[in-house]
């Protein structure tokens, strides 16, 4: 049930009310039978993160909305020179 805040204008006290939405606004002060107006408060609901979409509905993703790339390196050929010292044998990079 959604929580209403309202301010009296006799006491001026601030109170919640947790009320249906189908129900009337309160019009008297439950502590001093004064006139009470509903005031407009902030909202605790907060969204964060990157939408459901993006986490877990646009094939792989990393988080960010952005399909993740597998990066693999590429298995060095075997030494062709007998024992993998020279310079230009792509195992010696490796």
């Amino acid at each position: 049930m959604p929580v209403y805040e309202y301010e009296c204008s006799a006491c001026d006290k601030v109170f919640e009310v947790q009320q249906r939405i189908s129900d009337n606004p309160l019009e008297i002060c439950p502590e001093c039978d004064g006139e009470v107006k509903k005031l407009v408060s902030v909202s605790s609901f907060q969204l964060k993160g990157g939408g459901w979409y993006s986490d877990g509905y646009s094939g792989s993703s990393n988080g960010n909305g952005k399909s993740a790339e597998k990066k693999e390196k590429a298995a060095a050929p075997p030494c062709q020179g007998g024992n993998g010292s020279c310079k230009s044998c792509p195992s010696a990079a490796a």
